[in-house]
């Protein structure tokens, strides 16, 4: 955002004729006929003189005199101020969210509802130039609050393809369905479609079961932090980064620098705390007592079978499957499949989705990691073999 101000002084110094002269030019002007004297006195004059036409023109002289007159009248200059904005503004999808049925339904059938978790889950806006998307964690709150205002929607399916995302939005959608399951008592059924790792199993681990495709790809059960050293790139570029602080470690994984070794300390104690986290979470999901030392917790990933085998899915199927045993957990054999979408963003099918990334960066594809300084410093769940965000 850039503010101009400028200062608009009114031209006081231009001839501007007196409206006295105004009249006495007038009168002049008039016919001399209506002007009768009797004497050299004023007073013996009896005729009165008649009003002068005045024209527009004289008129608008007129007005433009006593504006001028007040404007020199001002002490100080008027100030202008002028906002121009130079980013484009982002498109946020505001409809209100709706049900799409798929296939035949009506009013009072009994529903099961197919909440999407696709792309990075960040608590953030993905939106940006001629791209409408939305915000994960807001949609997925908005969506969970509207099932639980219609109870002709018996279940839940979750459909999930994500690599993760932020440590602390994966843990507020954690606890949202938490909360819906404790007060709809309505079962919740996840289902892993290409990817379903890192912070995407955490939040599947609160469903009451998880469903994986044959060729699903989950695992991730890990902690990252992206920080770069661009120092080199700097002194090319003749840039040297001179930081004003208050306490050493304030500006902790700068990329200015290379980071020193206690700070390394620090921060990778902070990405081991968020891994216990993750790992109480799936014990206590999974039921499964787990040390620490099991080799999948290293953030690998795992093929559906793998995963089954380590009790970390509950089958290998479809979505169709999914929500067909959704429907069987709710006594609602006959439930229809319908989507939670945005008004204007139209389901055709179970596996519509809702874009959340912006479109610019396929506009332009060129991302080096650590240039983007828009984007914050996050801790995440995820399998992550592309580093470009939280940079």
């Amino acid at each position: 955002m850039i503010v101009m101000t400028e200062k608009v002084s009114t031209g006081c110094g231009s001839h501007v004729p007196h409206p006295g002269r105004l009249r006495e030019k007038r009168l002049l002007d008039g016919p001399s006929k209506s002007i009768s004297r009797r004497g050299d006195d004023p007073l013996e004059n009896k005729e009165v003189l008649p009003m002068p036409l005045v024209s527009d023109r004289c008129i608008h002289r007129i007005v433009w005199t006593l504006l001028l007159c007040v404007g020199c009248k001002i002490p100080q200059p008027i100030e202008v101020r002028t906002h121009v904005t130079t980013d484009p503004q982002p498109l946020k999808d505001t409809c209100p969210i709706v049900q799409m049925p798929i296939g035949v339904a009506t009013a009072c059938d009994a529903k099961v509802a197919i909440i999407d978790i696709d792309g990075l889950m960040v608590n953030a806006n993905q939106t940006g130039l001629m791209s409408a998307g939305t915000n994960p964690v807001e949609e997925f709150r908005a969506k969970l609050d509207y099932a639980r205002r219609h109870p002709e929607l018996k279940a839940i399916v979750l459909r999930i393809h994500s690599a993760g995302g932020g440590v602390t939005a994966c843990d507020i959608m954690h606890q949202d369905l938490k909360r819906f399951q404790a007060s709809t008592q309505r079962p919740v059924v996840a289902c892993l479609m290409d990817v379903g790792a890192g912070g995407a199993y955490y939040l599947a681990s609160g469903a009451d079961l998880i469903i994986a495709h044959p060729t699903s790809i989950t695992g991730g059960f890990g902690v990252i932090l992206n920080l770069y050293n661009l120092e080199d790139m700097m002194a090319q570029m003749n840039i040297i980064g001179v930081p004003v602080k208050a306490g050493d470690r304030v500006d902790m994984g700068t990329p200015i620098r290379s980071i020193p070794d206690e700070s390394r300390v620090l921060l990778e104690a902070v990405a081991e705390q968020f891994q216990d986290r993750f790992r109480a979470r799936i014990a206590e999901s999974r039921q499964l007592e787990l040390s620490g030392e099991e080799p999948f917790l290293d953030g690998r990933i795992l093929t559906a079978s793998q995963a089954r085998d380590l009790n970390l899915v509950d089958a290998i199927g479809y979505l169709d499957d999914a929500i067909a045993f959704a429907g069987t957990q709710a006594n609602a054999l006959s439930a229809q499949p319908v989507v939670l979408h945005r008004a204007r963003d139209q389901a055709q099918t179970i596996y519509s989705i809702t874009p959340n990334r912006p479109i610019q960066g396929d506009l332009l594809p060129i991302d080096v990691p650590g240039l983007s300084r828009s984007k914050l410093p996050t801790f995440l769940y995820m399998w992550q073999p592309d580093p470009t965000y939280g940079g």
